[in-house]
């Protein structure tokens, strides 16, 4: 389990790096007032299908812990269901519960970054198709206020992440199989 929450926060944190870069080159592009937009423009156009990538992929990998969670979570309950002793049983259950309230907590959090997630990708599509064929000082400027709307979007992209993140870091430590 410790493996699987490893692996999705290593992706969840290249996700949110590839959002970055996008989000700056994006925002390279609108403050450029003068001289080749064009540079700028591809850019940006090179960095979305990336952030989709990186978004599917984590996606992806978010699914398998969720799986891997839902079978470990099963598995350790029979084991605790299985021991006799009353007072080992009930801490064993409080220690069950405690991971599995912050393996919730994830779960969570990167369901609230995936559903500001995808509107975000969408706008991102979306201005990139805006400024296909428009890539003038006009045409940036026409943008401008969804360029704004999409940073906005970010920080309530970025916290919800950052929150899962640190989550998964907890668990992750928590599970571990070092002793500390």
């Amino acid at each position: 389990m410790a493996s699987s929450i490893q692996q999705a926060r290593i992706e969840t944190v290249r996700t949110a790096d590839q959002l970055k870069a996008t989000l700056s080159a994006l925002n390279a592009l609108t403050r450029k007032s003068q001289g080749d937009l064009k540079g700028a423009y591809d850019a940006f156009a090179a960095e979305v299908p990336k952030t989709e990538a990186a978004a599917t992929w984590t996606k992806t990998r978010v699914e398998w812990m969720e799986g891997d969670g839902q079978r470990y979570f099963e598995t350790w309950q029979a084991s605790v269901n299985g021991i006799a002793n009353t007072s080992l049983r009930k801490k064993a259950q409080r220690r069950l519960d405690s991971v599995k309230t912050s393996f919730q907590k994830v779960n969570k959090s990167l369901a609230t970054a995936r559903d500001k997630f995808q509107p975000f990708l969408s706008d991102l599509s979306d201005i990139q198709k805006a400024l296909a064929n428009d890539v003038t000082p006009a045409g940036v400027k026409a943008v401008r206020s969804s360029v704004e709307e999409a940073d906005w979007d970010h920080k309530f992209v970025s916290t919800a992440i950052q929150q899962a993140l640190k989550e998964m870091k907890k668990m992750e430590d928590a599970l571990g199989s070092e002793a500390k």
